[in-house]
């Protein structure tokens, strides 16, 4: 059963979702990039559309935006598309986004052709996205080698570092995100990306009927192993932190620029469809599924990057295999655990958006219990 929702590789996944889509009788919609898969096939991103073609309420569900953790998302759409498990009101849509940087998931890499984290690129006209956090350069040396991948006492250095400082700090130090050095690890870009753009340009004009949309990003990488953790980047415009979390029953780590757990990244998708759709009420909850530790996922992440770079960069070197590994575990019990707990929170947040057709009455009802 999960081998049929989990795949092996980015064109077995996009192959298998177009397919169903269209047994389904979604509405399938391809945004084409200018890059090409590693046999040599023109990449797009698929969009798949479910329900009214002009929604007042929509769940957007979004995979694949840091390309080699697209696979967990993947097979959480897949198994949403084939069993058909969210009931859909007549003024309601489910829209799949499959694999966001598929060149990511096709070259077995988290950035896109260009080494640009997309999570850093999606910036306004009014962010200060640039530059890089201070702790950033003088940690650059250290998480971004000018040389192949070798031993290099990683781990012993890492936890020097951590005695040091502080985990918390290194961690929102370098994945907060940074605009100096395009070779280094979560470079959020000096433009917008052509996906991002495509992107925007797609929601502009498919969503402008919407008045309330939740989104749900799925990533891998982060917390406890076969776990979910769920944050939501509190935001002007989205729904009251705690009463989302009463409605939709699950626990929702709320993230800002002072957050402890978790971090607020520059950039973000979650931050460009809340700009994008305003003054819509939009809500964005990024899930997370933890694989191994912090320091394991960012040695795998620095070692593919310096064979990227300063390697051969191609073929089926051991820093690509460690890179797929640390966020798309091998593990049948970690995949089932995705699959069940990505489809278990899919179906809440939709009986929570679609379960009236009156959202300010449900909020008035939540906020009344509350008080």
């Amino acid at each position: 059963m999960i081998g049929e929702y989990f795949s092996d590789s980015y064109a077995q996944a996009a192959e298998r979702f177009r397919s169903v889509a269209v047994a389904t009788g979604a509405r399938l919609d391809q945004l084409p990039l200018r890059t090409l898969s590693p046999d040599g096939e023109r990449l797009a991103v698929d969009i798949a559309w479910l329900g009214n073609r002009q929604p007042r309420r929509v769940l957007l569900h979004s995979s694949g935006l840091h390309g080699v953790e697209g696979f967990a998302g993947s097979a959480i759409q897949l198994r949403l598309l084939r069993e058909k498990t969210l009931a859909l009101p007549q003024d309601g849509a489910l829209i799949l986004m499959h694999i966001i940087n598929p060149y990511g998931m096709a070259w077995l890499r988290r950035t896109n052709e260009n080494n640009v984290d997309l999570n850093r690129n999606f910036r306004g006209q009014d962010d200060a996205a640039a530059g890089a956090p201070r702790e950033y350069h003088a940690l650059d040396s250290f998480i971004n080698p000018r040389t192949p991948p070798g031993p290099d006492f990683f781990y012993l250095r890492a936890l020097l570092r951590v005695l040091r400082h502080g985990f918390p700090t290194l961690q929102r130090a370098i994945a907060t995100g940074q605009y100096v050095y395009p070779q280094g690890l979560f470079y959020g870009g000096t433009q917008t990306e052509q996906g991002p753009a495509l992107l925007e340009s797609w929601v502009c004009e498919n969503l402008h009927s919407a008045e309330a949309v939740l989104g749900i990003d799925v990533h891998t990488g982060l917390g406890r192993r076969g776990r979910q953790t769920l944050f939501l980047e509190t935001r002007q415009g989205g729904s009251d932190p705690n009463r989302l979390q009463a409605a939709l029953g699950f626990p929702l780590v709320t993230v800002d620029s002072t957050s402890r757990a978790g971090y607020a990244n520059l950039g973000g998708y979650g931050c460009a469809l809340s700009r994008w759709l305003a003054p819509r009420r939009v809500d964005v909850v990024t899930e997370e599924f933890g694989t191994r530790s912090a320091v394991r996922v960012l040695y795998a992440l620095r070692e593919e990057n310096r064979w990227h770079f300063h390697g051969a960069g191609y073929g089926a070197h051991a820093s690509k295999r460690r890179l797929k590994e640390a966020f798309y575990p091998t593990s049948s019990a970690w995949r089932r655990a995705v699959l069940e707990q990505g489809v278990a929170f899919a179906t809440k947040a939709a009986a929570y958006l679609f379960g009236t057709t009156d959202i300010d009455k449900v909020e008035r009802g939540l906020q009344s219990a509350i008080s």
